[in-house]
């Protein structure tokens, strides 16, 4: 077949070349006399013009038949300022169907009719649509510019195991029944962890991968089981240097990508400082709206929420939503209590601010000493809200308020969807300590090293031992993260120690590695981007599925594959597998 161009190229200087292109009916319109048609391929539409001799043979052609026409490029009549080849269309000569299409399920178009179920299961047709081949093309120009970006540091490009050994620690892992040893499993990777640290053990230095990695964990609109990240490790660096190289991947990006210039350095808070103003570690830094610690100000409080949470050691934290008193409706205001209430917040407490003085619920609590005080803390004044959130775990009271506050963001308009605000968040948590199991879990995974000044609270004070370790944020979105790695063999038996780990554990789980220790191993950090997240959030998509060619649902099923899918015994007993039935069938 021949075509001198794509349908996104022929412009008015073009006006009078015979030309041949190929494409999908995008649109036909029979106005007697005269047929229009769309024809659209990857790169845009070019229309077409069929004059009356043309009627017959274009009574079959429908929307996705392919076509083959030569025609000659004249200046359009009525232009259309909206489309790159706008000004001009194709006065057809002949024509050629290479092939036809039934009637689509979906209508073929950046605006569909379909549910997302529907474009799930003809997702080879959802696909075809403008707007999703862009986020494709993008997500593929993400991509290009991070090679080139890494490739020019003098970064290697290594594939690391997909079949691995399986550690219980994090997430669950997707187990792949070993046919040859029946009763043994491999692993699918969380993420190239290990083998990216063995790596610089066996003396690298540099290395990168666009890496699958798999998680068996519950699916939302930012997570799917299966997902690729850009993963960086590098040897006898400062982590501001590994930071340094981050920003340097990030800036490019944004430029090759967005045509954006993003100024780095980035702003760095620690984890604290993040939890302290925003409730999370990894706030959305476009709008205000920080929360404010009020454990002084209510302690001779006598309202019952907060004097039982400080009782208890716990925290009173507060926000001001500037000049939205009036707006708020005790109808309103239910709702974000509601929100509280999902995150396991007992209540929320609130006042309004008026020229009439404050009300609200707990007014009656406060003397006007004690008033004062709490306005002067929360920077309060006429026709401001104040939310209040009070319990004897900080967790609650900080996850509660930030999510609060990020609803608010959003419902009051208080950033620019255009914006883009990247942040540091440094100095994690090393431990977690989980009151169901009472143990403690590395925050971020077990080979995270300490900071210089907290290597004494490894095994001493881990409710106060700190990482060496780092996220990148954009937005209210976590993009990824990383740290400083142990290298020394002792102070990672120590980092064992802390979190539990016997001796048997750690050979069983992860012999093989800490062996690898004792042989010269080279100090080592690295971060990992999430790419599926990265591509959502510049494209402008709510979900990772508008971004991932063919994605699970959230049911972890493929509509259009019907994966999983139930298997024979057969297969199963050459795997050495007993099936225990389902109880509710």
């Amino acid at each position: 077949m021949n075509r001198t161009h794509n349908n996104c190229e022929l412009r008015i200087e073009n006006i009078g070349q015979t030309v041949e292109l190929i494409g999908w009916v995008a649109k036909k319109r029979n106005l007697g006399s005269l047929v229009f048609i769309d024809l659209r391929d990857r790169y845009g539409i070019t229309q077409i013009i069929f004059n009356e001799s043309f009627e017959d043979a274009l009574r079959e052609v429908k929307s996705e038949f392919i076509l083959q026409v030569k025609g000659k490029v004249i200046e359009r009549s009525s232009k259309n300022p909206n489309m790159p080849t706008g000004d001009i269309e194709i006065e057809a000569e002949s024509f050629v169907v290479v092939n036809s299409a039934k009637l689509t399920p979906m209508i073929v178009a950046d605006e569909t009719d379909a549910l997302e179920e529907t474009r799930m299961q003809y997702r080879y047709l959802d696909l075809r649509r403008p707007i999703m081949q862009q986020n494709m093309m993008m997500r593929h120009k993400i991509v290009r510019s991070i090679r080139e970006y890494l490739d020019n540091l003098d970064f290697i490009d290594v594939e690391t195991p997909y079949l691995n050994l399986s550690t219980p620690e994090g997430a669950r892992d997707f187990l792949v029944p070993s046919r040859v040893h029946n009763g043994s499993c491999y692993a699918l990777p969380q993420s190239p962890q290990l083998f990216k640290q063995l790596l610089m053990v066996s003396g690298f230095e540099k290395y990168y991968q666009i890496a699958r990695c798999f998680r068996d964990e519950d699916l939302r609109a930012d997570r799917q089981i299966e997902f690729t990240q850009v993963d960086v490790e590098t040897s006898f660096l400062s982590t501001d240097q590994i930071l340094e190289i981050g920003e340097g991947l990030i800036v490019k990006m944004m430029k090759d990508v967005k045509g954006l210039d993003i100024q780095a350095p980035f702003p760095r808070l620690t984890w604290h400082e993040a939890m302290e103003k925003y409730g999370i570690d990894k706030p959305d830094t476009r709008f205000g709206l920080e929360l404010v610690n009020l454990n002084e100000v209510v302690s001779d409080v006598d309202f019952v929420v907060f004097k039982s949470a400080l009782e208890a050691g716990g925290h009173v934290k507060g926000l001001n939503v500037t000049g939205q008193a009036d707006a708020f409706s005790r109808k309103k205001i239910d709702q974000l209590t509601e929100i509280a209430k999902t995150y396991k917040a007992k209540g929320l407490a609130w006042l309004k601010v008026g020229a009439e003085g404050v009300q609200g619920p707990i007014a009656k609590f406060f003397n006007e000493a004690q008033l004062a005080s709490l306005l002067g803390a929360m920077n309060a004044k006429d026709g401001d809200l104040l939310l209040f959130v009070g319990d004897a775990k900080y967790d609650i009271v900080c996850d509660s308020l930030a999510q609060i506050r990020n609803h608010l963001g959003k419902e009051l308009g208080l950033y620019d969807k255009n914006q883009f605000n990247f942040l540091w968040v440094t100095d994690f948590p090393m431990f977690e300590y989980d009151d169901e199991t009472e143990r403690y879990y590395a925050k971020h995974h077990p080979f995270t090293r300490p900071l210089e000044s907290d290597l004494d609270k490894l095994l001493t004070d881990r409710d106060n031992c700190l990482a060496d370790a780092y996220d990148i944020v954009l937005n209210g979105f976590e993009l990824g993260g990383g740290s400083q790695r142990i290298y020394e063999q002792d102070l990672q038996e120590k980092a064992f120690a802390a979190l539990g780990f016997n001796e048997e554990q750690i050979q069983t789980q992860f012999g093989w590695f800490v062996n690898a220790l004792q042989y010269g191993t080279p100090p080592h950090g690295g971060f990992a981007l999430g790419l599926d997240r990265i591509a959502m959030l510049l494209a402008g998509c709510d979900s990772l599925r508008d971004v991932i060619a063919f994605p699970k649902n959230t049911s972890a099923t493929c509509p259009m594959s019907k994966a999983p899918n139930p298997v024979s015994q057969a297969q199963f007993d050459e795997l050495g597998i007993m099936v225990k039935p389902s109880e509710d069938k």
